[in-house]
């Protein structure tokens, strides 16, 4: 009897990974309860006495209850948020003079308009929480980091935004000094790209090495879009996998302490240079979490990583969970990454190790898998050559990035040859700019497709199903699934 209650203790991982589902659980059903339920810090009490007991038991039985802790984590600090948006109760539908700080880089509409999004918000001289989007006509030159005042009708928000203003007018510009540092290394670094590539190329290549999607010509941008190749040009994973890797694999033979030095210092370097958004927050914490894993000797179990960081950013901004696509693609495109390319590799391939094209196709092939389910329901659109543009482009981005960045050296160091140190980055840019505005160009290129959300869930059970069969036939074991390798 004492035999088989050992068998079955549950390692205090997957307690772990259990309870962060809970915490994403009930931070994502708050909008669904009132605040007033669960705004009491006796709520982490509860789950915190709950949690140190099912880990002190560790039995197979409790893992329904270590969800259900975390869930009281979630709902307390998804309520906190809560109970501070309703200050936007009191303003829907009334005029305001609006300040806060420009997050992102600025987008700018169909009419011309500039769209922009805000934290730090003040309304009428009170600070409120929550971030507000906002379209501003006649706007002038704003900048990430910019502090910018203006004043219209406040509406009710979307997505993870508390609230937004349609038509703003625009009352005042302010950039604080020295302001937004890794912006303005940055845009000082695109100019210099572009004295050696020309556009629409050098947005391009600054797409592919800074996530600058913003900066690409909106006719560059839908034909990325028809093409299912947006998620090589925006602040994404997939970019920082790239530098983080190459960073690794370039200092590993010098030591393992320089090598995670190295790959730390890409990760915070490319937050600080592409915003700190829900993808890269995302981004950024699994490749710490791994790395650190990897300098340790360890190893993270994917099904426990990506819930674990998935709960930190919810817990650090709630509106995360309530309905942010980008989060939400986030996490699903680094789970085909971390759980379906390993298991597609080792069933087609078996051992051999993958080389970085295989590697980099099954993971973007994986990723597209994963994320297709949520982008159908979002978009109702579908890509039908996104495969064979993926196929085409996905190898010769990190050429590409790298190419990119001699091009931007050049122009530093030797503006006069800028042009001739670019033109191997002008010739390969110029090559996936043809093959995008080709392949956007036919007319069988998208296709309309409507996803109820029962659907969406139909299709995370068969993708789970097909993950649970792979996993079985081939006995591997995703341990050894690591993003820094």
């Amino acid at each position: 009897m004492q035999m088989w209650q050992l068998k079955r203790k549950i390692h205090p991982s997957w307690f772990v990974a259990l309870a962060s589902v809970g915490v994403v659980i009930g931070t994502a059903l708050v909008p669904h309860t009132s605040q007033y339920y669960f705004g009491s810090i006796i709520w982490v009490v509860v789950g915190v006495i709950i949690a140190a007991m099912v880990l002190w038991q560790r039995s197979a039985y409790l893992l329904v209850v270590i969800v259900i802790a975390g869930m009281f984590v979630g709902l307390w600090r998804g309520s906190l948020l809560r109970a501070e948006l309703t200050a936007y109760q009191n303003i829907y539908g009334h005029v305001a003079r609006v300040s806060g700080t420009v997050t992102d880089d600025p987008d700018v509409g169909k009419h011309g308009e500039t769209l922009v999004r805000l934290s730090h918000v003040s309304i009428a001289g009170r600070d409120v929480a929550g971030k507000l989007w906002v379209s501003i006509q006649h706007s002038g030159d704003i900048k990430r980091g910019d502090i910018v005042v203006v004043s219209g009708m406040v509406n009710k928000g979307f997505g993870s935004f508390a609230g937004s203003i349609y038509q703003a007018r625009m009352m005042q510009i302010r950039r604080p000094q020295p302001g937004d540092v890794a912006r303005q290394v940055r845009d000082w670094f695109a100019d210099h790209v572009r004295l050696g590539i020309h556009e629409p190329q050098a947005s391009l290549g600054l797409g592919y090495l800074l996530g600058q999607r913003r900066a690409l010509p909106p006719e560059l941008t839908q034909a990325l879009v028809v093409t299912g190749l947006t998620h090589v040009v925006v602040a994404s994973g997939y970019n920082l996998t790239i530098l983080v890797r190459l960073a690794r694999r370039l200092f590993v033979r010098v030591s393992k302490y320089l090598a995670t030095l190295a790959a730390s210092t890409m990760v915070v370097g490319f937050i600080a240079v592409t915003g700190a958004s829900p993808s890269m927050t995302r981004a950024g914490l699994v490749s710490g979490l791994s790395l650190a894993a990897w300098y340790y000797g360890r190893k993270f179990h994917p099904l426990v990583l990506l819930p674990f960081a998935a709960a930190i950013t919810v817990i650090i901004d709630p509106t995360y969970a309530w309905n942010d696509l980008g989060w939400q693609l986030s996490f699903a495109a680094f789970g085909g990454v971390m759980i379906v390319a390993p298991l597609l590799q080792r069933y087609f391939f078996g051992t051999t190790k993958p080389s970085m094209i295989r590697q980099i196709l099954g993971e973007t092939i994986s990723a597209s898998i994963v994320t297709l389910p949520i982008l159908i329901y979002a978009f109702g659109q579908f890509s039908n050559i996104a495969l064979l543009t993926n196929l085409l482009i996905l190898p010769l981005v990190p050429l590409a990035m790298l190419l990119t960045f001699i091009a931007g050296v050049g122009g530093i160091i030797l503006p006069g040859l800028a042009t001739m140190i670019g033109a191997p980055a002008q010739m390969l840019l110029t090559y996936m700019t043809a093959v995008v505005d080709y392949f956007a160009g036919l007319s069988w290129a998208q296709t309309t497709i409507e996803m109820q959300s029962w659907m969406v869930w139909v299709a995370y059970a068969a993708i789970i199903a097909a993950c649970v069969y792979l996993w079985r036939v081939t006995n591997y074991n995703l341990r050894d699934s690591n993003i820094v390798e």
